[in-house]
């Protein structure tokens, strides 16, 4: 009779609200050991109530932009569970302003956690990955990762850094039986757009009207986006479980559209300047 397969041990970041939350509920319902990070592992237990079975839970408090915190987290996940399948970088937040509107300090919080943070998870996991020759590594992005629009500058500059670091990521893994992946949802109906997932600037340009009437649109739009978290988390488990497959995971059909608009206009853009590029280059001998 052939042995019973070790349930898989997830390690997720940003795991006390919205998609991360959800993600740790559908895992331990499928069996999964899940190693959760979140600022508040206190937040993370009672948001998961008392009818969720924790017995497979490792709830930790980890700030990610501590090096060692975040080793010692990946280190205490293979204690208690004796392996690391898949890592899902999720932690991250919002930001609505104007580029003049940022300051010194909301740029360095932002690039902290989308892209130090995940630097720090990557670097003690992949180690582990790479000696057992197996793992998955998914890291959630977002459609404005790969297209940008006025007011969300600094949050896009995030996406777009950790888009880069994910595509040489997954060219430098491939050889270890380690897969990559970019999530990229639209809007969902999470917390996101609400004060505990959203940050605003300290102050204001009277120069940027379009950026406040965007900013206004988007709090109205609380609780009536498109896209449902129950099924993004789903899709993200199922894509998991399925070896090869595209780098890139669209989530909702608005991202979809965001992202096809892109592609063409850059495709426009590549065939304006067919002629002109090469008018750089050295003379051919």
């Amino acid at each position: 009779m052939p042995a019973t397969p070790a349930p898989a041990t997830w390690f997720v970041t940003g795991t006390s609200r919205g998609m991360g939350l959800e993600l740790v509920r559908q895992l331990l319902a499928d069996g999964c050991n899940v190693a959760a990070t979140t600022r508040s592992a206190e937040r993370l237990t009672a948001a998961l109530g008392s009818t969720t079975d924790t017995g497979r839970l490792l709830a930790l408090t980890v700030n990610l932009t501590d090096e060692a915190q975040v080793k010692d987290a990946v280190e205490q996940t293979v204690e208690r569970f004796g392996a690391l399948d898949v890592v899902v970088n999720n932690a991250g937040y919002g930001y609505l302003a104007a580029v003049e509107e940022t300051s010194a300090q909301d740029v360095r919080d932002m690039l902290d956690i989308q892209v130090v943070g995940v630097w720090n998870v990557l670097r003690a996991a992949l180690p582990l990955m790479r000696e057992q020759r197996s793992g998955r590594i998914i890291n959630v992005s977002s459609v404005l990762g790969l297209t940008a629009v006025p007011g969300w500058a600094l949050y896009c500059a995030g996406k777009f850094a950790l888009e880069g670091l994910s595509e040489a990521l997954a060219a430098e893994v491939a050889e270890f039986g380690i897969e990559v992946t970019i999530v990229e949802p639209g809007y969902f109906r999470t917390s996101f757009l609400t004060s505990h997932s959203l940050a605003l600037p300290t102050e204001t340009s009277e120069h940027y009207p379009a950026v406040r009437a965007m900013v206004d649109d988007h709090l109205k739009l609380q609780g009536h986006q498109l896209g449902d978290p129950v099924k993004a988390a789903a899709a993200i488990i199922e894509r998991s479980r399925t070896e090869g497959g595209p780098l890139r995971q669209l989530l909702g059909s608005d991202a979809h559209t965001y992202a096809t608009a892109k592609a063409e206009a850059l495709r426009a853009n590549l065939d304006a300047t067919a002629d002109s590029a090469p008018l750089t280059n050295f003379p051919q001998l």
